[in-house]
């Protein structure tokens, strides 16, 4: 019979589907299951393809916004080749991929022989997930939720966060409301507010870490690690799986996150088509 794709527009359906599969590594999957759930509280126009072999769901595409780069799941050279043949018969433009680095290294190659196209190489990540907590620094300060009288100060850190990481918005205030509503944003203060963090909605057992950020005037005091690590101990004290993901381009993250307790499951390549 094969392997067959199905493109889907609607996120329900994809989860209706999908749901036991990317369940099944909730880690790994994490990026596509919590921004399918994100797409159900918050409607925004995507596509996503689901691979199936003798009934099972053996890969998930996730596109949206639908001018970004793709979001792969782990998957087989077969069901590669199987979601690039249908991607690409479609018609319908892809930018990018990004996902687990054999997937992604595959998945870019096949999409060059397809459309004729170059796939560069634009940006590596690591996934890492918290084993076992450490100690934590003796830090001074503590860690609270966002709250309203926060939002002025936190549109601002945002906005700064995503130019800094080259990938500018240019609606912070979206962003902000959703996570001040969604009581989803974290600060770490001393004195004043020094460090955020973002803990994204909990699905099938794993938070994961996002938006760490300290405005440079606060840097080289150990802020951004003292609120990662209070706000990962809040989650597992929960009964919560924490995870994150780093830019390896940033060693000093990568270091910050080692010492809390955190470790590296995965390698993540982003590839920019062209």
């Amino acid at each position: 019979m094969g392997i067959s794709v199905t493109l889907k527009d609607d996120p329900a359906s994809v989860l209706r589907m999908a749901s036991e599969f990317l369940a099944s590594q909730p880690v790994l999957h994490n990026m596509i299951l919590s921004l399918l759930h994100a797409r159900l509280a918050h409607r925004e126009p995507g596509r996503y393809w689901v691979a199936a072999d003798e009934g099972s769901i053996v890969g998930v595409v996730f596109q949206s916004p639908l001018t970004i780069a793709a979001t792969l799941t782990p998957m087989a050279p077969g069901v590669v080749v199987a979601m690039v043949d249908a991607i690409a018969d479609s018609g319908m433009p892809l930018p990018g991929v990004n996902g687990e680095a054999a997937t992604a290294a595959s998945f870019a190659g096949h999409w060059t022989e397809r459309c004729k196209s170059a796939a560069l190489p634009s940006q590596g990540m690591r996934i890492y997930e918290l084993l076992k907590l450490g100690e934590g620094g003796a830090i001074a300060g503590k860690l609270r939720r966002a709250v309203s009288s926060d939002r002025n100060l936190m549109v601002a850190w945002v906005g700064a966060f995503h130019a800094e990481i080259g990938q500018p918005i240019s609606d912070p205030e979206f962003f902000v409301d959703r996570w001040l509503s969604g009581e989803q944003l974290w600060l770490w203060d001393h004195e004043e507010t020094v460090s955020m963090a973002v803990s994204r909605e909990p699905v099938a057992g794993v938070v994961r870490v996002s938006g760490v950020y300290t405005p440079l005037e606060h840097r080289k005091h150990g802020y951004a690690e003292a609120c990662v690590y209070g706000l990962s101990k809040w989650f597992c004290d929960e009964g919560y799986r924490c995870m994150l993901y780093t830019d390896l381009a940033n060693p000093t993250s990568n270091s910050i996150y080692r010492r809390i307790g955190y470790s590296a499951v995965a390698e993540v390549l982003c590839y920019r088509f062209e």
